[in-house]
């Protein structure tokens, strides 16, 4: 044994190459006398090369395994989406266009002269989920119920002969996404432990609701361990007394509840939503305790006087039994399909009733009137439709998520919260976040209550219109955006949540064209690379743009002699944003700086705004 020879193994082979090289010379060097015959269609480069491929085989899949199982070197479908979601992020599905909805209905007038009033008795109430259409066809949907009795806007519509009022027109407005409702049923027998369901369209934008035959809710939550909501119900009296009164502002507010029966969604690789549902049986219960978390700790009484863990705050968060497994009962989900850019119309485009649901019927009153009476309109243009995110945008957002632990602390932590928040709430197209300290103090132009705050931030956000062009954001999506991130910041943060100004630019430029180059193909090359360095996908809010960067590009563009000049300019009124813009004075050593109150350059008609031309040496 003290006899044999230690052999050098090399174990940096890569390639086919390279193990074929270090095979033959490994059999020269320590088999010389045995084999010499390295000739091609020798027997022994046969093997040779045999098990160079299966080594060169062997390295490109454990080359892969590696590089698929990290979330940033990740191509495969499968696995980016199962790595992001290991980190805690899901991927985002289509988005809804969000807007606003006016819904008018027509009253007879009760009474006569100074003492007409309107007949509520002929109010309606209408349920959500009102199926609309536009113009276009794109379909929507409302988000909430409507009350005309509860503090409509009113106006004379009709006078009769005498001129006593005879109908009054009613104004309720209620938030719409678009989307197209689908319904479906499942039934189950005996409980299967995580069982699932896969949902058959591949451009799901939400789930509306899951009912079991008993009439049951079921709740989609995080992961199955997570035994609580926060619920949104309607901020009205019924609800929550003291609050109704901010109900202009806060339209919902969010409740904690206990949540037995839940279940969790995750994007499969074919684009299907799949629902995955709890272990237990309904016999085997989460622990009764009515969870919160204010006074966690604090010895309060609850339902149940004893539990079998601590008080500790995570035991109102997590459970053991993952939820209750659907059994002998037929579950009815009801979802919406759709999502896209397309999805954003504009103005007064959606006046068509496709379907509604009247939850009244007052004994003795015949609504059918005030039924046929019904029109609708967008006042607002319905924004923040887009499709689901693509592969680099679910890993970027995947990683940001991560890093916010589920929390937001700094400011990188809210903008990964805001690009992050569910679809059926909209989509925001760009966020920047700073300190509420822009004002200065020490300028007495400000009166003195504008001083800022150092505990605010101040959030500005834009939205994408139907040609994925920057508009300001609707209220509607204002309000969803303030009420989601409101479950994660820290308890001293107050966050306002701003518009930020769209400065609409133009490009201006000339060229030298080398000898022998089409002139014309040269120009639409260039202009071809500045669409895309000026797109709305890489301009961000706040960001400066850098000139000298953009000649150099355009310069290296095959064709191109020189850049003789190089301008931006401001467009506005019309289509364009109002904001005027000092270009010149905005820009510093070749780099055009945004102003001191957040703004956005945007290139808005690529195909007017810029001009390039060649001229001669």
């Amino acid at each position: 044994m003290s006899n044999l020879i230690k052999k050098d193994v090399k174990y940096l082979n890569k390639d086919f190459a390279q193990f074929r090289q270090n095979l033959i010379n490994f059999t020269k060097t320590y088999f010389p006398d045995t084999y010499q015959d390295f000739n091609e269609s020798s027997p022994g480069m046969m093997f040779i090369e045999m098990a160079s491929y299966v080594g060169d085989v062997l390295s490109y899949y454990t080359d892969t395994s590696f590089r698929e199982s990290i979330l940033s070197t990740a191509q495969e479908n499968n696995n980016i989406l199962a790595l992001s979601q290991l980190f805690g992020y899901k991927p985002k599905l289509n988005s809804p266009a969000k807007s606003t909805l006016d819904v008018f209905q027509l009253v007879i007038a009760s009474g006569s002269g100074a003492g007409a009033r309107p007949d509520m008795h002929y109010a309606l109430s209408i349920d959500s989920n009102i199926e609309l259409e536009s113009e276009e066809g794109i379909k929507f949907r409302s988000i909430t119920p409507i009350d005309f009795n509860d503090n409509p806007d009113i106006s004379v519509y009709e006078i009769d002969s005498s001129g006593n009022v005879a109908r009054y027109l009613l104004k309720k407005q209620v938030e719409i996404e678009s989307g197209e409702i689908q319904t479906l049923t499942f039934t189950f027998g005996d409980p299967k432990p995580y069982d699932k369901i896969v949902l058959p369209d591949s451009n799901v934008i939400n789930i509306i609701d899951v009912t079991d035959s008993a009439g049951n809710k079921w709740n989609q939550v995080d992961y199955l361990a997570q035994d609580t909501i926060f619920e949104d119900v309607a901020n009205i009296p019924f609800n929550d007394p003291e609050l109704s009164a901010h109900r202009s502002t806060v339209p919902y507010i969010l409740k904690l509840r206990k949540t037995p029966r839940r279940y969790v969604t995750r994007l499969r690789d074919d684009n299907r939503l799949e629902l995955q549902f709890g272990s237990g049986l309904s016999a085997d219960q989460d622990e009764e305790i009515i969870p919160n978390p204010k006074n966690v700790g604090s010895g309060l009484e609850y339902l149940k006087r004893t539990t079998t863990d601590s008080i500790d705050p995570t035991n109102f968060l997590y459970t053991s039994t993952y939820g209750i497994a659907p059994s002998s009962t037929t579950l009815t989900v009801r979802y919406s399909i759709g999502g896209s850019i397309s999805d954003n119309v504009g103005v007064n485009s959606i006046t068509k009733i496709n379907n509604i649901t009247y939850l009244n019927e007052v004994a003795n009153v015949d609504l059918t009137d005030s039924k046929a009476s019904v029109a609708v309109t967008n006042p607002e243009p319905a924004i923040g439709g887009k499709t689901k995110q693509d592969l680099e945008s679910i890993k970027q957002n995947a990683m940001a998520a991560f890093a916010a632990q589920n929390r937001a602390i700094t400011r990188e932590d809210y903008i990964a919260r805001v690009y992050s928040m569910p679809s059926r709430y909209g989509s925001v197209a760009k966020a920047y976040i700073v300190g509420d300290t822009q004002i200065n103090t020490a300028d007495t132009t400000y009166p003195a209550d504008t001083i800022s705050n150092p505990f605010a931030l101040n959030l500005y956000i834009l939205a994408y219109d139907s040609n994925k062009l920057l508009v300001e954001p609707n209220q509607a999506l204002k309000e969803n955006i303030r009420t989601y991130i409101s479950q994660y910041r820290m308890l001293t943060d107050a966050i306002n949540i701003k518009s930020a100004f769209i400065i609409n630019l133009a490009v201006n430029f000339e060229i030298i064209t080398r000898p022998n180059y089409n002139s014309n193909e040269v120009l639409l090359a260039c202009i071809a690379r500045l669409k895309t360095l000026l797109s709305n996908d890489r301009m961000q809010i706040n960001a400066p743009i850098d000139i000298s960067a953009l000649v150099s590009s355009v310069d290296q563009v095959e064709g191109v002699q020189s850049v003789t000049n190089f301008e931006f300019h401001n467009k506005t009124g019309g289509s364009y944003s109002k904001n005027k813009y000092n270009i010149k004075g905005a820009i510093k050593n070749n780099i055009l700086y945004p102003s001191l109150d957040p703004c956005i350059f945007e290139i808005k008609y690529p195909n007017n705004d810029i001009r390039g031309k060649v001229i001669k040496p």
